[in-house]
């Protein structure tokens, strides 16, 4: 006789950490994520239903097969997905598990989730994330991106931390370690956010400034007619 473990009735969904990669649609009207290991071809949205990767015409998760949604039960145990090579330009996200799933020693894998945060990471310059750019690399239709400070974007396609969240929808959470990001065209604002949140913006406007000021100190140098004596 096989023996089953009993079904779980938990009062609130589960709640679990992954990481993943921002997605930007080419038209840039929408917003979303693609996985790093199995799914990695299928991008999702915040809130989305699970299918087999394998094209198999069976609800995920299967018992029988690796496909649904995954996740860890700690959120240390995803951060350091992020430290390995690959991975850092990918974000933690904080997610709900809904409906099925199936319960391990770590983690879940299960047939529906909401995102509920995504952590962005520093850019690649070590400094705190201002927006995220076009990292290079996509999906057909679809580009990643990378955190990255004011100081990089340097023309990139871009999209504030805000941004991404509001053309995301579904009440995603786009935060830059522990302080939420905004736009500066959303300091209308200003007034729900604390000081962690207006020191983080003060530091973005400052990058902004500093970047602006090197433009325009190299534009000198060349002189009024954008040449060099010969």
């Amino acid at each position: 006789m096989r023996l089953r473990l009993p079904e779980e009735r938990p009062t609130e969904p589960p709640t679990g950490y992954k990481i993943a990669h921002l997605m930007l649609s080419q038209d840039g009207t929408r917003a979303g994520f693609t996985g790093v290991s199995l799914g990695g071809a299928l991008p999702y949205g915040v809130l989305a239903d699970a299918s087999c990767v394998y094209g198999l015409r069976h609800r995920a998760p299967s018992r029988r097969c690796d496909c649904g949604f995954h996740c860890v039960h700690e959120r240390t145990a995803a951060e350091a997905l992020l430290c390995t090579a690959e991975h850092r330009t990918a974000v933690l996200l904080e997610v709900t598990v809904l409906g099925r799933y199936i319960r391990f020693e770590r983690g879940f894998r299960y047939a529906r989730q909401r995102v509920r945060t995504a952590t962005v990471g520093p850019c690649a310059c070590g400094t705190v994330a201002a927006a995220l750019a076009d990292a290079g690399w996509g999906r057909p239709g679809r580009r990643a991106l990378a955190p990255s400070c004011a100081g990089c974007l340097r023309g990139r396609t871009s999209v504030s931390l805000a941004g991404f969240a509001r053309l995301a929808g579904e009440g995603l959470r786009v935060v830059a370690g522990k302080a939420l990001s905004v736009a500066p065209g959303d300091l209308g604002a200003a007034g729900e956010l604390g000081v962690p949140e207006l020191t983080a913006e003060a530091a973005l406007l400052q990058a902004r400034l500093d970047w602006f000021q090197a433009q325009l100190a190299r534009l000198g140098e060349r002189g009024p007619g954008g040449g060099r004596e010969g």
